[in-house]
């Protein structure tokens, strides 16, 4: 009966960040394309379920994850400015500032730590040997600058509709191909423990 309860708890907690990741982004594009493309209809409630599911993260896990409390401090952030001020440049600029700040946590993030900040953050999941935590920290940095340029050139030079499925349906797999591409240097540099 114990393991019964311990395996209901582990659906619950992952269906718990499958929501509090995606929920927000689903409500957003319900009220998008149920609203004519209207950005503007759509960023008030993509807020309100941000931070809700920042809250139900914090009420579950006592503690909320660096990564998904920057974005949602960006993401009200942004969108507050977006909507006061009526200006869409705002929301559009969110993923580039985003992308700059982990690419400048990476890079300056070795200077306070004396070492590479994914090893800090991922050096418990795996063993690479300084120069493979060197190397991928160097990439995601490169990786996080490009899709900040990347995002500048597509909302400067595309529709508003393109930049929103751009931004889901395009920086996602890219980022995930981007990941896979990270295997080979990661058993090429892992540590057998």
């Amino acid at each position: 009966m114990f393991f019964y309860y311990v395996n209901i708890f582990k659906v619950n907690k992952s269906f718990l960040k499958f929501a509090t990741d995606f929920g927000p982004l689903a409500i957003f594009f319900f009220y998008y394309y149920n609203n004519d493309k209207n950005l503007s209809v759509a960023i008030p409630p993509l807020i309100v379920a941000t931070l809700i599911a920042l809250g139900a993260v914090w009420f579950f896990e006592k503690r909320i994850p660096m990564m998904p409390l920057i974005s949602g401090i960006l993401i009200t952030f942004f969108g507050l400015l977006t909507i006061i001020t009526d200006d869409m440049r705002f929301i559009y600029m969110k993923p580039t500032i985003i992308n700059i700040l982990f690419a400048l946590a990476l890079f300056f993030g070795k200077y306070f730590t004396n070492e590479p900040i994914l090893k800090k953050i991922m050096g418990k999941s795996i063993a690479l040997t300084d120069v493979g935590w060197e190397l991928l920290n160097k990439r995601w940095m490169i990786f996080f600058l490009s899709l900040a340029i990347l995002n500048e050139f597509i909302w400067r030079t595309q529709t508003e509709e393109f930049w929103v499925n751009f931004k889901v349906w395009g920086m996602l797999p890219i980022t995930l191909v981007f990941t896979i591409f990270q295997i080979s240097l990661i058993n090429k540099h892992k540590i057998d423990e």
